[in-house]
C-alpha cells in the first residue's frame, strides 16, 4: 500500500538556525498519528510543508491528496461571519451550491454540538466554542487527510475531553487520516494509534530529529 503521505531527509532553516534536521516520516492512509514535542521544536512546521505552506530547504515529500483539512492553535474565523457562514464558505469555493453548503455544514456544527450557535458571530462565542467551529469547517469540506495543530492548547480538561469526544463523532461521519501535533500526551486524540516524537539533538543545536518510537496505544 502506498503512503498518503511521505517525508524523506527533510531540513529546515529559518534565519540560518536549523529547525528541522534530517527528518523522514511515513503515515498510511487511515492512520491517527500523534507527533509529540516540547513547543519550539519544529512540530508546527512540519505540519505547515505537508499542507504546502512552506517549503523545506532540502528533502523530498509526497502527499497523495489535494484534500488537507487544517486547524490551527487559533480559530481563525472571519469576525464579520457567522459560525455557520464560516464553515459554508469553503464549501461554496469548492462549488458546492447553497443549499447542499448549508445542510453539510448544519451536521457538522450538530457534531461539534454547534446547532444553536450557528448565527452567532465569533467574538460572542467562547474559545472553545471557535475551536469546535474551526474543527467543523476542517471536517464539513471532506479532507482526506487532517492536519491538527495543538487544537486544544488553553482549554480546560473538562473541555478538551469534550473535543476529543467529540472528534470521534465526526470520524465516524468522515474518516480522515490524522497528524495531530501536541506538546502534552495527555491532549492525544481518542483512536490515536500510533505516536512519534520530536526531539533535539545533543551534539549543539543542529535542529530537531525524529525519534521513531512508534509507541502503539492501547485503547479501550
Amino acid at each position: 500500500m502506498n503512503p498518503i503521505i511521505e517525508l524523506k531527509d527533510i531540513h529546515k532553516r529559518f534565519a540560518m538556525r536549523p529547525v528541522i534536521t534530517g527528518f523522514n516520516l511515513t503515515v498510511q492512509q487511515g492512520e491517527i498519528l500523534g507527533m509529540l514535542g516540547p513547543s519550539g521544536i519544529g512540530k508546527s512546521t512540519v505540519l505547515r510543508m505537508i499542507a504546502g505552506l512552506t517549503a523545506p530547504d532540502s528533502g523530498h515529500i509526497r502527499v497523495n491528496s489535494n484534500h488537507i483539512g487544517y486547524v490551527f492553535q487559533e480559530a481563525r474565523l472571519l469576525p464579520w461571519d457567522t459560525a455557520l457562514n464560516n464553515v459554508v464558505l469553503p464549501l461554496r469555493a469548492q462549488g458546492i451550491n447553497r443549499h447542499k453548503a448549508l445542510e453539510h455544514a448544519r451536521y457538522y456544527l450538530r457534531c461539534m454540538e454547534l446547532s444553536e450557535s450557528e448565527n452567532a458571530y465569533p467574538h460572542q462565542l467562547s474559545g472553545g466554542m471557535r475551536q469546535r467551529v474551526a474543527l467543523a469547517r476542517a471536517f464539513a469540506i471532506g479532507p482526506d487527510i487532517l492536519l491538527l495543530d495543538e487544537p486544544f492548547t488553553g482549554l480546560d480538561a473538562t473541555l478538551k475531553e469534550t473535543m476529543r469526544n467529540l472528534l470521534d463523532s465526526a470520524l465516524d461521519a468522515c474518516p480522515a487520516t490524522i497528524i495531530h501535533v501536541t506538546h502534552d500526551p495527555s491532549e492525544l486524540l481518542n483512536r490515536t494509534n500510533r505516536t512519534i516524537h520530536l526531539e533535539q539533538k545533543l551534539e549543539g543545536y543542529t535542529g530537531a530529529c525524529l525519534t521513531e518510537t512508534d509507541q502503539q496505544r492501547q485503547l479501550s
